[in-house]
């Protein structure tokens, strides 16, 4: 974000910049019924210095998008390692806030917006269903798919349970895309009214990300490590009955 400084004040920042939000909630920064002060009035309640914030929030469109590894070259374990810890980790940082947001702006312009409720109830669903989904991956799934690469051959009834668990899986993916096309619908393509306060934008923000990030996990998952998970299944089934 560019010409930014310590005398603008945070809500102007946050509108221009909706992604600036995270870094405002991070360092304990109030840019909604707070954001009419200036970012130096801010940092100095905050006991901050204003000069490495206006350099983090300068810095925010600079930094490259976050790289993936291919997913197509790495090993099974590494690629429910970098599932786990990057599309895993950003949902249980993220939908907290989201959360939040989702339901203060219901609260707040639910009356005058309906969408902004529905949104909410949807929103609800969404997070109840990628919690539960989530955690069956990384309690069960992926450590059997794990298990599955280090057997090196050794035959195993404990992998004859993946068709059916990907099966639903990519069910559950399915209604995952249906709720984001819902936030996608119900936001105008995630673009703030001209009313809108700086929670709604941020949340509007985070929504878009969200669906970005959830599109690159899918893919992730869906794509590449459930069908290489049954190849090498049919593989060392192949070569147990060689054997």
């Amino acid at each position: 974000m560019k010409n930014i400084t310590a005398d603008i004040t945070v809500g102007e920042i946050v509108r221009a910049f909706p992604a600036s939000s995270r870094l405002f909630e991070n360092l304990g920064i109030d840019y909604c019924c707070g954001g009419k002060k200036t970012l130096r009035d801010v940092c100095q309640t905050r006991e901050l210095d204003p000069a490495p914030v206006v350099a983090m929030l300068s810095a925010l469109d600079s930094f490259p998008e976050t790289s993936h590894p291919d997913p197509d070259t790495i090993t099974l374990r590494e690629l429910c390692d970098h599932i786990e810890r990057i599309h895993h980790g950003y949902l249980r940082e993220e939908l907290p806030r989201l959360d939040f947001m989702t339901k203060k702006v219901a609260a707040v312009h639910g009356d005058s917006e309906p969408r902004l409720v529905e949104l909410r109830r949807v929103f609800e669903n969404f997070n109840a269903k990628v919690a539960s989904h989530t955690r069956d991956e990384d309690e069960n799934v992926f450590p059997a798919i794990r298990k599955l690469e280090a057997a090196k051959g050794e035959k195993s009834d404990s992998f004859s349970d993946f068709p059916a668990e990907f099966e639903k899986l990519e069910a559950e993916h399915e209604k995952t895309g249906v709720a984001l096309a819902q936030f996608k619908a119900l936001t105008d393509g995630y673009t703030p009214p001209e009313w809108a306060c700086n929670t709604l934008r941020a949340l509007y923000d985070g929504l878009a990300c969200l669906e970005k990030d959830m599109h690159q996990h899918v893919h992730e998952e869906n794509n590449v490590l459930f069908p290489k998970t049954l190849a090498l299944t049919r593989a060392e089934a192949t070569a147990s009955a060689v054997v």
